[in-house]
C-alpha cells in the first residue's frame, strides 16, 4: 500500500482474503504490528468458536501471534473497540452476516479496519461473510499458498477428512492447500507431500 494513496482523516476497510495456509493470519498479525510500532492503539477480535491454539491470542501457522478479544457474535465488536484507531478481525468467516455492517460502521467513525478470511469454502463456494466484506472494502489482497501436489500457486482449501459440515473448527490437519487442477471437493485423501517440487516434478519419488 503506497503512503500517499492512504485515506487522510477517513476510516477504511482492509481485506486479506485467500485459502487456507496462504498467510492471511500472519498478513494481519503483520498489519497490526506494524500499527502498534507507529504506537497507533490496536484491538484484534477472533471468534469464539475458534479455539484452536491459545484463548487470548489469534496465531498463525508459522507461529506468529498477537492479542485478541474472543466474540461470539459481531455486535459485540463496537462496545469493546474503545479507543482503537485499528481494528483487526481474524476468521471472517466464523462471524455472522452482521460483521459487514459492523466493520463499515466503525470504517465510517475513522477506524482503521482490517479483517481476514477464507473466501471459498471447501466445495469452493464464497463464505460468507466475505463476498459482502470484499466489494465493500477499500483495499483487498488475495494471499495464495503453495500447492502441496504439483508446487503451483493454490487458492483452494482441500478438505482431508470426510466430514459433511461446511465449517470445521478444532481440526487441524483438515485441510491442504491445492491449486484449481489438483482440487477435488469430492475427494478427502491427502495428497503426496513429500517436497521439494522442482518443473511440477516431485524429486522424492525420483529418489
Amino acid at each position: 500500500m503506497h503512503p500517499h494513496l492512504l485515506p487522510q482523516d477517513v476510516g477504511w476497510l482492509e481485506v486479506i482474503a485467500g485459502c487456507m495456509y496462504s498467510g492471511k493470519t500472519e498478513e494481519l498479525i503483520r498489519r497490526v504490528r506494524r500499527a502498534q510500532y507507529a504506537r497507533q492503539p490496536v484491538i484484534v477480535f477472533s471468534p469464539a468458536i475458534d479455539r484452536r491454539f491459545s484463548q487470548d491470542c489469534v496465531d498463525s501457522h508459522s507461529g506468529h501471534s498477537i492479542k485478541s478479544v474472543k466474540v461470539a457474535r459481531s455486535a459485540d465488536i463496537p462496545a469493546l473497540v474503545g479507543d482503537a484507531l485499528v481494528v483487526g478481525i481474524d476468521e471472517a468467516q466464523f462471524f455472522d452476516d452482521e460483521l459487514v455492517s459492523v466493520a463499515n460502521d466503525l470504517a465510517k467513525a475513522g477506524k482503521r479496519v482490517v479483517v481476514a478470511g477464507l473466501d471459498l469454502d471447501y466445495k469452493g463456494k464464497p463464505f460468507n461473510p466475505m463476498p459482502s466484506l470484499l466489494a465493500t472494502a477499500e483495499y483487498i489482497d488475495k494471499m495464495l499458498a503453495i500447492c502441496v501436489v504439483c508446487g503451483n500457486p493454490a487458492d483452494r482449501s482441500q478438505r482431508i477428512v470426510n466430514r459433511d459440515a461446511r465449517v470445521l473448527v478444532g481440526e487441524k490437519d483438515a485441510y491442504e492447500a491445492r491449486c484449481r487442477r489438483c482440487w477435488d471437493p469430492d475427494n478427502f485423501a491427502p495428497s503426496q507431500e513429500h517436497l521439494p517440487f522442482a518443473m511440477g516434478r516431485n524429486l522424492a519419488e525420483e529418489e
